[in-house]
């Protein structure tokens, strides 16, 4: 029997007194007309973690919800991602400090992201250090990284003040579990959030896992979502579709056994099974 697990879970962050919702709701291509909707249904549903980036194009309309919510701001856990170095600290903390503008929910966000290492590693260590500054500042009262392995993560101890970084969220689900980075960061206390969770609903047709759906009485999303939350992963599930949404937080009224969580674990892929990528763990 798992640990009790209930939608207002929250996990600690390494060497921070912050404090992280374990379920995420996450808005990639969630264009801006029906953003405000999706994040608002969300809300209503229970989620209190709103997963954006400045690739998304919609972090206005994220902070636009949380303000017509009526919710108090400390109660919304609002995460976003810098896309790409300014070609300075100073201009990358600028793109920074404008996302904190753009969502306009009390001059800060509580987890503030690398979106990607592609940029190489001079480009890494200016957001960072730009990231740092806006940490200190209390702009972002925590950050981290997306899609870095292990060699970019170690790559930082060179320059970095804030290490380990808060958070490192890849793409994680049954048919790519990344685990050899999902190891290095449970060892060093990183929290590890997934996105692509229900694997855009491309597996909703296994058999193994339909199986199993079946055998719970839920949906192939809500084993998909209670899976990465018996991982210690923080699942971002994405939908713009408000039963689904609703749905999608209903994965605390069952178990997966020890025995369906290994036959979950057997579907790995490795990086092949990845839609989006899978890390780069060498530099």
């Amino acid at each position: 029997m798992a640990a009790k697990l209930a939608i207002n879970d929250v996990i600690g962050l390494p060497h921070s007194t912050v404090k992280m919702p374990r379920l995420g709701f996450g808005v990639y291509q969630s264009h801006p007309d029906i953003c405000i909707k999706s994040c608002l249904a969300a809300l209503r549903a229970g989620y209190r973690h709103i997963d954006s980036a400045q690739y998304y194009a919609n972090e206005v309309q994220v902070g636009e919800a949380v303000r017509q919510s009526k919710l108090p701001r400390k109660d919304v856990f609002i995460t976003t991602k810098i896309l790409g170095a300014g070609g300075s600290p100073e201009k990358s903390y600028k793109r920074i400090v404008d996302s904190v503008e753009k969502i306009g929910l009390d001059g800060y966000v509580d987890l503030f992201l690398i979106h990607s290492p592609s940029g190489g590693s001079a480009a890494r260590k200016e957001m960072w250090q730009a990231l740092e500054k806006a940490h200190e500042e209390g702009k972002a009262r925590s950050i981290g990284v997306s899609n870095f392995g292990v060699g970019h993560i170690e790559e930082m101890k060179g320059y970095a003040k804030v290490w380990p970084p808060h958070v490192n969220q890849i793409e994680l689900h049954p048919w790519c579990q990344q685990r050899t980075i999902d190891a290095f960061c449970q060892k060093h206390g990183i929290v590890v959030q997934a996105y692509s969770p229900i694997v855009r609903n491309h597996k909703a047709d296994d058999p193994t896992l339909k199986k199993l759906a079946d055998k719970h009485g839920k949906n192939t999303a809500q084993v998909l979502i209670r899976y990465c939350l018996q991982k210690n992963w923080v699942p971002l599930p994405k939908s713009d579709t408000p039963e689904r949404i609703v749905a999608n937080a209903e994965v605390y009224d069952f178990d997966l056994s020890k025995e369906d969580m290994e036959t979950l674990d057997g579907l790995d892929q490795g990086a092949q099974g990845a839609i989006v990528q899978a890390v780069k763990n060498t530099l």
